[in-house]
Parts: C-alpha cells; sequence; structure tokens
C-alpha cells in the first residue's frame, strides 16, 4: 500500500500535535524542573515538525530510484522495480505492539532490567542484526536507561528480579 506524503505526513503531524497537547496538560511535579510534562511535549513536537517536513516532501529525492550507468558509452540500465521480498515481512510489523504488550505483562513481576533487555533483543532480531549485536545491547542499553531515568529524571522503575546499585 503506498499512501501519498502529504496524507501521511498530515497524519503524523496530527499524533505529534495531539501527543503534544495531551503531555502539556500533566500536572508539574513540585520542586522538579523537568515534569512529567517535558517529554510528551518534546516527542510531539519532533512529531509535528517531521510531519511537516513530509508533507512538504522534503527528503524525497532520496527515494527515488537512481539509473545505473551500465557501459563507458553512457547507457543506463533501469533500477530495480522492486526490492526483494523481506522474510516474514508481516510478522516484523506485528513486533512493536507484542513487546508493548509483553512490557506491560511482565515489567511489575520481572523487573525493568530484565524485560528491557529482552526487548531490545527482540528488536534487534527482528531489525536484522546479529546475535553479538543483540547481546551487547541488552546488556548495555537496559542499565543506562534505568540510570538516567532513576538519577537523572528521578523515575523509579521496577527493580524485580534485578535492582540496580543506584
Amino acid at each position: 500500500m503506498n499512501i501519498p506524503n502529504p496524507i501521511m505526513g498530515g497524519a503524523i503531524a496530527v499524533l505529534g500535535a495531539a501527543a503534544a497537547y495531551g503531555g502539556s496538560l500533566l500536572p508539574p511535579v513540585p520542586g522538579q524542573q523537568v515534569g512529567p510534562n517535558v517529554f510528551p511535549v518534546l516527542i510531539g513536537l519532533g512529531l509535528v515538525a517531521c510531519g511537516i517536513a513530509i508533507a512538504c516532501g522534503i527528503g524525497s529525492s532520496f527515494e527515488q530510484p537512481e539509473e545505473v550507468v551500465a557501459a563507458e558509452d553512457g547507457s543506463h540500465a533501469p533500477a530495480e522495480t522492486a526490492p526483494p521480498p523481506v522474510p516474514y515481512g508481516a510478522l516484523k510489523t506485528a513486533v512493536p505492539p507484542i513487546l508493548l504488550l509483553f512490557y506491560a505483562l511482565t515489567v511489575d513481576s520481572l523487573g525493568f532490567i530484565p524485560t528491557a533487555a529482552i526487548m531490545v533483543a527482540v528488536t534487534c532480531f527482528a531489525l536484522g542484526g546479529t546475535v553479538r549485536a543483540a547481546i551487547g545491547l541488552a546488556i548495555f542499553a537496559p542499565p543506562a536507561v534505568h540510570l538516567i531515568f532513576a538519577k537523572l529524571l528521578r523515575v523509579p522503575l521496577p527493580a524485580g528480579l534485578l535492582p540496580m546499585p543506584w
């Protein structure tokens, strides 16, 4: 299915505006300069900017197939008409909602670190990463995210089976 860029860009911009508006309604936390409203507003404004850029066609030149020069006389070979099929393409689109459901169901019992490690590894595999990359990201990314949330943002995350020392 090929959705025109102005329609998709407009939909993304509307989604971003809704996220920014919803985030702006969150109450501030007393005594903190950065409250729970900051990130939804920033993400929403970023989505609005990206949606407008898509709707205006910024970057669409990167989508145009290039013609390959096939000989010294300057003759061109036509670009490939269709990309090769992606194995399990439809299943890969179901990975994000499945992971969100997995997080919601398991984070309280397993804790943030094991749950996030599983999610990072599965996402890495779904995007075509190697076992080495998946294991490396699953080991280092969740503690880094936990550290940011615990120390910088002061947002508690479930400890579960593997509590962090900070």
